[in-house]
């Protein structure tokens, strides 16, 4: 089984059309926090695959992507404390396809 890393994925986008193109981007790769962050369980392939892609999305000179890695996955428990609106911590789970 390859090792998973966990990630949190903030973005800054100029463009609502490239954010949009992002945002989809990243809605194949992890569990959407907030308006433009992502929790993300991802192999070393995935995160490259990630990467590419965004790059392919952006505009470097106006837009800007931090990638956060937290450590394996399997040894990590993020915590995180929310004020205002409720949240829900995202949950290991399978998805059959």
């Amino acid at each position: 089984m390859a090792r998973e890393r966990l990630y949190v994925v903030a973005y800054d986008i100029s463009d609502r059309k490239r954010w949009k193109k992002v945002f989809k981007t990243m809605k194949g790769y992890g569990h959407w926090l907030q308006l433009s962050v992502f929790q993300c369980r991802l192999t070393a392939r995935r995160r490259f695959e990630m990467t590419e892609r965004l790059e392919e999305a952006i505009k470097p000179s106006e837009d800007h992507v931090v990638i956060l890695d937290l450590g394996p996955a399997g040894e990590v428990d993020p915590r995180g404390e929310s004020l205002g609106k409720s949240y829900n911590a995202p949950e290991r789970r399978a998805i059959i396809v």
